[in-house]
């Protein structure tokens, strides 16, 4: 609730600004529900995690998200329908659910009933993160990407906020030092404001399916702070697998570009757009 306070406030004078222009459209509140009822289970969710377990394990965990994501993506989406026939982009998510499944079951602790419990969260916040993706493409395919997340933004701090006030204690944060306070100011605006606009104009650009695959890059990065900061380890199994999903990741990129490269090639050909029949 704190951080995305932070990211409401960031973004409010936008928002406020395209309010008085009117150059926000009104189904933009709207449209805006169903993501933000996604996202407020899915931070809910996140935040709970990690009191079962670490930080660069449940990033990797949540990477499961990715084939949620590619899934639906091929059964809603007809601008990403064209992935279906490349056997780099199946190959590519075979990696990453093999990346993922490995990093699962190589775990030390696994068996433990806290991690159990860890990991049953961390896959129901991998569907949420799903759903949140998904509903982002479809509400805000034709609205600006910052006027979509000041929105949401909004929607989801007045749901954590009845949260917070039925499972939390709202009181505790008026006893935070400076440090956390500092954390919760520059990850709500860097991770949240910043990085959540940046996250849907890549799914409008690029659709949802290869944005979820590129930041499955970004365990490794939590790994190596997470490593410092708390001393989680992984075993070198799990970082094996962890690679696959990079691997899997960098296919399916590839094989995006090479289609779209294919389908410019078809399109400024000659015999594409039936400019023959004139000739004929």
């Amino acid at each position: 609730m704190l951080r995305y306070s932070v990211a409401c406030l960031f973004w409010l004078p936008f928002l406020l600004f395209r309010l008085k222009t009117k150059r926000i459209e009104t189904s933009v509140w709207r449209r805006a529900l169903l993501p933000s009822g996604a996202n407020i289970a899915f931070q809910s969710l996140w935040a709970a995690a990690f009191y079962y377990i670490d930080p660069a394990f449940m990033v990797l965990l949540n990477k499961s998200s990715v084939i949620w994501i590619a899934g639906f993506s091929l059964i809603f989406f007809v601008d990403e329908r064209s992935l279906a026939r490349s056997r780099y982009f199946w190959g590519g998510l075979i990696l990453s659910m093999v990346g993922v499944i490995g990093v699962i079951y190589f775990k030390q602790d696994f068996a433990a009933h806290g991690t159990r419990t860890g990991v049953i969260i961390g896959l129901v916040t991998s569907l949420m993160w799903a759903a949140y993706t998904l509903s982002v493409k479809i509400a805000f395919r034709d609205i600006d990407s910052r006027s979509g997340f000041s929105v949401i933004s909004i929607y989801t701090v007045i749901g954590l906020f009845a949260l917070g006030l039925m499972f939390g204690r709202l009181s505790d944060c008026l006893k935070m030092p400076a440090w956390p306070w500092a954390c919760v100011v520059i990850s709500g605006v860097a991770s949240i404001a910043v990085s959540h606009v940046f996250y849907y104009t890549a799914i409008k650009r690029i659709g949802a399916t290869v944005p979820a695959l590129v930041v499955l890059a970004q365990p490794f990065a939590v790994f190596a702070i997470s490593r410092v900061v708390f001393g989680e380890t992984l075993t070198g199994l799990q970082l094996l697998f962890g690679l696959v999903l990079v691997a899997g990741s960098a296919l399916a990129i590839w094989a995006q570009r090479h289609l779209k490269r294919e389908s410019s090639i078809l399109r400024s050909s000659p015999d594409f757009s039936g400019a023959t029949a004139k000739d004929e």
